[in-house]
């Protein structure tokens, strides 16, 4: 039986920039040798992940085109990652039987609202991504996602004072309602906050353990 690759769980609503924060944290990854593999979760259109592996490995050469798969779960977007993930499973079972060099499996759910988790049969970790857009009520309206998750992204906070978001109220209410559990600001254009999601991935998912290629080179 194949060895379980560690696995991380991005969900958010439609819009708050799941699939950009992915396409800016890989190239972290990448760069400290790490090897990913993405799914991309949508109920009909694979659109993203088809723009994922077009900039990611055939523009960036990041990884192989063959490790960003795109699923049309065809349903409620939380169900395939959460109720029955089935369809996941049997996706990441292959993978693991097939390219046990991998060090991380990131699981893109599809756009859903703040009650999105992941099961833990199927992601190790979760992050959940809001943005700034919504409003400076996000975070201290709460709900699963924002509460439960292991990482909370507040994300385009750019655009803050575009829509009268108020960062400190943001913050204030995201440290109240998390009980202190660790949240990120992030602005994926200028990739302010990405090293930080990429470093709570490396430390508390993959362990600082060093990426397994390298540890093969040493053996």
């Amino acid at each position: 039986m194949a060895s379980r690759i560690p696995r991380v769980g991005i969900g958010g609503p439609v819009g708050s920039g799941k699939s950009m924060l992915i396409e800016r944290v890989v190239p972290f990854l990448a760069k400290n040798n790490y090897r990913v593999c993405i799914i991309s979760n949508d109920v009909i259109s694979k659109e993203d992940a088809d723009r994922m592996r077009k900039n990611l490995a055939t523009e960036q050469g990041l990884l192989p085109e063959n490790m960003v798969i795109g699923l049309a779960t065809g349903g409620c977007p939380h169900t395939a990652v959460r109720e029955d993930p089935s369809i996941n499973l049997s996706v990441i079972e292959k993978i693991e039987a097939e390219h046990p060099d991998l060090d991380l499996i990131i699981i893109e759910s599809g756009g859903d609202n703040v009650t999105t988790t992941f099961s833990p049969a199927l992601a190790d970790y979760s992050i959940y991504i809001v943005d700034v857009s919504g409003g400076d009520k996000y975070p201290r309206k709460g709900g699963l996602g924002i509460e439960t998750s292991d990482l909370l992204v507040i994300n385009k906070i750019d655009l803050a004072p575009m829509v009268d978001a108020d960062l400190d109220v943001m913050e204030r209410d995201a440290k109240i309602v998390r009980i202190n559990k660790p949240y990120v600001l992030v602005n994926c254009k200028t990739d302010q906050g990405i090293e930080d999601v990429a470093q709570h991935i490396i430390h508390d998912v993959l362990f600082d353990q060093p990426p397994k290629n390298l540890v093969s080179q040493i053996k």
